[in-house]
């Protein structure tokens, strides 16, 4: 059974567990995403205490004929000294556009603050404009740029942060 986090019309959000595992490694391949697979998400799982990961399962993948499909998009993020860093944000291709992300990452920095969080950080392709609008919209402002941090292709990331104490 999944600790369910966040439910509202059409979705819900739960703690991932191992079980989740595959699905979450397959939304990654699929989005693009700097590539943790398999191994590193189970290792980041055996720390609850320090680690927030979430998923996000709609109404419709419980329903639809493809069973095997539940989760619609997950995020990956770590508790630090009073910070959450993000690493990880991905929905399926054919769920984008319909809000998932920005619930997923809501889910998130609520439980963080929730964890005593005061600050959340992620890293961003500098040319990724979609998610840098989400986080955007989000509350989450540029503060700084890492150099070449991505690579495949190798790209720079821009530092976004937004101040937990603040957010509503």
């Amino acid at each position: 059974m999944h600790e369910v986090v966040s439910s509202g019309p059409g979705l819900s959000i739960a703690r991932m567990t191992e079980h989740d595992l595959l699905e979450v490694v397959e939304i990654e391949e699929l989005s693009g995403i700097s590539v943790w697979g398999w191994d590193a998400y189970h290792r980041e799982l055996q720390s609850p205490q320090d680690v927030i990961m979430l998923v996000a399962r709609t109404r419709a993948t419980q329903t639809t004929q493809d069973q095997g499909r539940a989760i619609a998009g997950f995020i990956v993020s770590r508790l630090v000294a009073g910070e959450l860093h993000i690493n990880n944000v991905a929905v399926r291709p054919e769920s984008h556009r319909r809000g998932i992300a920005a619930q997923l990452l809501t889910a998130v920095l609520r439980e963080g603050r929730r964890n005593g969080a005061l600050l959340a950080f992620l890293e961003v392709r500098a040319g990724n404009a979609a998610a840098q609008g989400l986080y955007r919209r989000c509350g989450f402002q540029v503060t700084g740029r890492r150099r070449r941090y991505y690579n495949q292709p190798v790209e720079d990331a821009l530092l976004m942060s937004l101040l937990l104490e603040t957010w509503p």
